[in-house]
């Protein structure tokens, strides 16, 4: 099924490509998904066949996507999993006045392949999680840790879950072809020093929430 968005490329260089990932399009090859995903499309609209991601984002989730050729990956990988990157996302959710924001939740959270949604359990935290208000519903998010779907996670315990969010808290059936009401989470901005160059780098999405 075809995501009929487009993949805007807001860096390019000999090494790293960064682009602007809409809602709906998967990251890299799975399943169902090969063609329709933002790695294939880069692949061949580039002509960089060996473009791999170097993290990345949930099918759901918008913004910054981060690419490089084989050669690098493994330097900017392991920038990202030593948590050398400052990720800053932008979501819509509801108001919950009894919060006191900003706060840090950290919990410890678990992915099985057998389960849709990730899930919270006792023991020793390995997320976190730093939560703004911006106003009107709008939070800035800040997260420490990788864990998967860790923000939406976060944000569904804090009882403000996020606005279209067909997972958290309950699993809502939505069809494939449904491109109407997009998850309100958006990767908005990466910044680190590049382990190539050296350069502060900072990448901003050119996206914006409904």
């Amino acid at each position: 099924m075809p995501v009929p968005f487009d993949v805007p490329v807001l860096y390019r260089d000999d090494d790293i490509v960064v682009v602007d990932k809409p809602h709906f399009l998967v990251t890299m090859p799975r399943g169902r998904h090969v063609a329709q995903t933002a790695t294939v499309r880069l692949r061949r609209s580039l002509e960089l066949p060996e473009l791999s991601p170097a993290h990345r984002l949930d099918r759901l989730t918008a913004g910054v996507l981060f690419t490089a050729r084989r050669e690098v990956r493994g330097k900017y990988q392991t920038l990202l999993a030593r948590g050398n990157v400052r990720k800053t996302y932008l979501a819509r959710a509801g108001v919950d006045a009894s919060l006191d924001l900003p706060l840090t939740v950290r919990s410890r959270i678990i992915k099985q392949r057998s389960r849709l949604q990730a899930f919270e359990e006792p023991g020793e935290p390995n997320a976190e999680t730093l939560v703004g208000h911006l106003g009107d519903g709008l939070y800035r998010l800040t997260p420490r840790t990788g864990r998967t779907h860790q923000l939406r996670v976060h944000m569904a315990s804090q009882g403000v879950p996020l606005i279209n969010d067909p997972l958290y808290p309950n699993v809502i059936d939505v069809a494939p072809d449904d491109f109407s009401w997009p998850p309100q989470l958006l990767a908005q901005r990466l910044e680190f020093d590049d382990p190539v160059t050296g350069e502060r780098r900072v990448f901003t999405s050119g996206r914006a929430l409904a």
